[in-house]
């Protein structure tokens, strides 16, 4: 939902709950006094709230609170029924160890600055942490030398060089013409006529395909994105940002252990 739309949404909202609001104190107002005309209602509740404008503000407030309250109940629901395809879908590569207790993905493109901007908090979190595994997800958005990108370093799964490809690949910079791929791919020491035939192949085209449609489940429309835990958070992260979602997606997990026991 856009920035207008959800203050649009709220401004509709608001003028509902007002609305509600009025014509309960005006039914309790009539009944109390009967000889009190609407008019006059009106015009006292149009004196109060002249005199009172952060009564206005509150009620916008709250129902924000309560809606984003709402989105965010929602969101979690989605996550953990997307739980599988998100963490476990048996075609992303998974960096950091494999039987981590905590997961975080990653949606990202090969062209994109903030991508390439937290790509080395990730790593350093993942690396230092020794208990959290990274799923990373092509999502190429970026255009066509994006997708070129994304097809090769799923191809170089084949050769089990991915990570030093991934690595190297959102260390780069400029654009991401075929040629310069080959030109990493060679520097990494991916035999080049083998990955050029894997990145033509259905499977590698499928991954992609299925990544868009999962990204589109999330509402996800830019890179980078992370799955941390049960939290979605869209955008850069920090590295202190990140340390407390690991921490608190580890304590969840922790508890729901001891629930089930």
């Amino acid at each position: 939902m856009s920035a207008r739309t959800k203050l649009s949404s709220l401004s509709i909202l608001s003028f509902i709950a007002l609305v509600g609001l009025i014509a309960f104190g005006v039914y309790q107002y009539m009944m109390e006094k009967p000889t009190t005309t609407e008019d006059e209602f009106g015009e006292r509740v149009r004196a109060y709230l002249l005199s009172n404008p952060q009564v206005l503000r509150e009620v916008i407030a709250e129902l924000a609170k309560q809606e984003e309250m709402a989105a965010a109940t929602d969101r979690k629901g989605l996550l953990a029924s997307l739980s599988t395809e998100l963490k476990e879908d048996g075609y992303s590569f998974v960096a950091g160890n494999p039987d981590g207790d905590v997961t975080i993905v990653e949606f990202f493109d090969y062209r994109c600055g903030y991508c390439k901007q937290t790509f080395p908090e990730v790593m350093k979190a993942v690396e230092a942490d020794g208990n959290i595994r990274l799923v990373l997800k092509e999502f190429p958005i970026l255009g066509a030398d994006s997708f070129l990108a994304a097809q090769a370093a799923i191809a170089s799964i084949e050769q089990g060089k991915y990570l030093e490809f991934h690595t190297a690949l959102m260390s780069s910079r400029g654009g991401l013409t075929m040629e310069r791929i080959r030109s990493i791919a060679t520097d990494v020491g991916l035999d080049l006529e083998k990955l050029e035939a894997d990145m033509k192949k259905d499977a590698v085209r499928a991954v992609v395909e299925k990544n868009y449609a999962l990204a589109k489940q999330l509402g996800i429309s830019g890179t980078p994105a992370f799955v941390i835990g049960d939290e979605f958070i869209p955008g850069v992260i920090s590295s202190e940002q990140m340390q407390a979602l690991i921490a608190a997606a580890r304590e969840s997990a922790e508890q729901a252990d001891k629930n089930k026991s």
